[in-house]
């Protein structure tokens, strides 16, 4: 497993492509959004100025791209190429596959997450605690995991042509409804009520809170954890059943 996992990350770190959108591209739109915006006025409703609420915003969506693009376009080319059947002939485990896809991912997240922080600290003139800055970077990148398991589970779910749009529906689903491109305060009082129970809108809230030395709220964490429960859950099912196929 060990191997596999080397194997991952390697790939992952030499996919030029890949490491343009999930680690310099959320810096690039942070920039691009707050980059002329005043550094005093506040968000309604966040209590936070626009470079503070997007600089966890992007973290976010940069840690998004790593681990829900990565993983789920990977997958299901190598479920068609036959190379996920290959390794099942070997003693490797099945949790072995999903957690060397898992880590190689996250080895990009975390760079993207540091690149906005230090873009926005030294662009925008962004201020936090020493504690804010370390718990922000681990709960960004522990939250990653949710998508992760969505990345795993759309890679089982579709083909290798079908994955594709699948995945950037949902991607660009998640990251607008969010809030990750704009605040949610912006939106019709129906669309915010549902953006409320998205999984990124949870994900980005747990950051607000910690720069706002705030506890996360409950609410946000549930909806993460039920939300994890489900893309893990249907991760293992369509792997299994992908394995009786087989």
């Amino acid at each position: 497993m060990n191997s596999l996992i080397k194997l991952e990350l390697t790939r992952a770190l030499r996919n030029r492509k890949f490491l343009f959108f999930s680690v310099i591209y959320p810096s690039v739109l942070f920039l691009l959004i707050a980059g002329t915006a005043d550094a005093t006025t506040e968000i309604d409703g966040t209590g936070l100025t626009l470079p503070t609420y997007m600089m966890v915003s992007m973290a976010s969506f940069g840690a998004l791209t790593a681990v829900l693009m990565g993983n789920s376009e990977r997958i299901a080319k190598e479920r068609e190429s036959g190379w996920v059947r290959q390794l099942r002939l070997t003693t490797l485990p099945g949790r072995g596959y999903v957690l060397a896809k898992t880590a190689g991912a996250a080895v990009v997240s975390l760079p993207s997450i540091v690149v906005v922080f230090t873009v926005a600290a030294l662009v925008k003139d962004v201020r936090l605690d020493a504690w804010q800055w370390v718990a922000l970077t681990g709960v960004i990148w522990a939250g990653s995991l949710v998508f992760a398991a969505l990345g795993v589970a759309i890679g089982y779910l579709a083909s290798g042509d079908a994955v594709r749009p699948i995945t950037m529906i949902t991607y660009f689903g998640l990251s607008i409804l969010g809030g990750l491109w704009m605040p949610t305060t912006t939106f019709p009082g129906w669309l915010q009520d549902i953006a409320r129970w998205v999984p990124t809108h949870a994900y980005a809230a747990l950051g607000q809170a910690i720069e706002q030395s705030q506890a996360p709220h409950v609410k946000d964490i549930a909806v993460l954890a039920v939300f994890f429960a489900l893309f893990t859950g249907g991760a293992a099912w369509l792997y299994r059943k992908d394995t009786l196929k087989a």
